[in-house]
């Protein structure tokens, strides 16, 4: 099925602008994910094979995830577990519902099969996604995967009451997922990097843990763009907040050296760059926390997983957990299925038994 999204669906969907067709197909899924018969059709073609993992206390169907972003209101969670994904992570999601930055604000380098975004958090805000969650709750349509939530801090929430715009909507969605991935290094929220710093998120988390009476696992994302010694006064945070795990990495304000003036152009735009030339740099962040923490933290890897080696070079790296969000724009519904397909049989020829046993297998200790 690669090929008939390669050579007929992409193509139409690229002729328009990259946030309308994003909208049309969660739009189109979100109707899968309301009719039953649709979302058995969407499994039976795209379902992906058992590969199970169990991190931070839950058990995923397969390690290939969807990551934050392609889903920020919550409108087709059955559809995402019909597409073969292991997880889904919905959002960002902030306690302000917000439009997000002028338009356009989303780009595609094709050639280098990237996408610049500066959507700036736009969602429908905690309240409005903790009812839309509710209302799949009780349909009886909640996937059989884990369903974890980004939270983002509202744009007009000033930095010294970020822990308290964080703790609102944790407080808001807190029993309505499985986990729960802290944001604070999207590039399009501004100044939101700077709650990276150590004395930020040790406030941040300090507020959410108050809060998390049924120790919910809460994650934290990274920045690609961060020096391994900000990494590491993260990672001291660690034991004394509880973070359950690291998802590395966001996007990158980085960009590619080119002589193609066309992507110059598209480079030239501000944002956040994801897709293939991000895979690189996030892998090295994932074995550097793999190697910091003897491989006891458990690492969600995401940046350029447009393949089966992709994901295993993160996997070996330390992550025990991935996640697509651009492979998914140029390879299509098929990622999933053909990646954890893919990873199977690249376990067995390794001599692993299952896929826990290979994460971090290329990294010394």
């Amino acid at each position: 099925m690669g090929w008939l999204h390669k050579k007929l669906i992409r193509p139409l969907l690229f002729r328009q602008d990259s946030e309308r067709a994003h909208n049309a197909v969660v739009k189109q899924l979100a109707w899968v994910s309301r009719n039953s018969l649709a979302c058995g059709i969407v499994k039976s073609l795209y379902g992906a094979p058992e590969l199970p993992a169990t991190v931070f206390g839950l058990k995923f169907p397969n390690p290939v995830g969807l990551a934050a972003g392609m889903d920020k209101h919550a409108a087709a969670v059955p559809g995402w577990a019909a597409l073969g994904f292991g997880f889904t992570e919905l959002g960002g999601v902030t306690w302000h519902a917000q439009d997000g930055n002028p338009k356009p604000r989303m780009f595609r380098a094709i050639s280098d099969e990237a996408v610049i975004n500066r959507m700036g958090f736009n969602n429908s805000g905690a309240e409005a996604v903790a009812e839309k969650l509710s209302g799949w709750k009780k349909s009886g349509r909640w996937p059989a995967h884990p369903v974890g939530i980004n939270l983002g801090k509202s744009k007009i929430t000033p930095l010294d009451k970020a822990a308290e715009d964080y703790a609102n909507s944790f407080r808001a969605l807190r029993g309505l997922a499985d986990f729960f991935v802290v944001n604070v290094s999207s590039p399009n929220t501004p100044n939101l990097r700077q709650l990276q710093d150590k004395a930020a998120l040790d406030e941040i988390f300090a507020a959410l843990q108050t809060l998390n009476s049924s120790r919910k696992p809460i994650l934290v994302k990274v920045a690609p763009d961060l020096t391994f010694e900000a990494l590491d006064e993260i990672l001291e945070l660690v034991a004394p907040r509880n973070i359950a795990g690291i998802v590395a990495t966001n996007t990158t304000i980085a960009r590619p050296p080119t002589n193609d003036l066309a992507l110059q152009k598209i480079y030239a735009e501000t944002g956040g760059l994801s897709g293939k030339p991000l895979r690189q740099r996030s892998t090295e962040v994932i074995r550097h926390l793999f190697q910091q923490t003897n491989g006891k933290l458990p690492i969600i890897g995401v940046g350029g997983i447009f393949s089966t080696d992709d994901a295993w070079e993160k996997i070996t790296a330390g992550a025990a957990l991935v996640q697509c969000y651009t492979g998914l724009v140029y390879e299509g519904p098929g990622l999933a299925r053909k990646v954890v397909a893919g990873l199977r049989e690249t376990i067995s020829a390794g001599g692993f038994k299952t896929i826990q046993e290979a994460v971090g297998s290329a990294v010394k200790i």
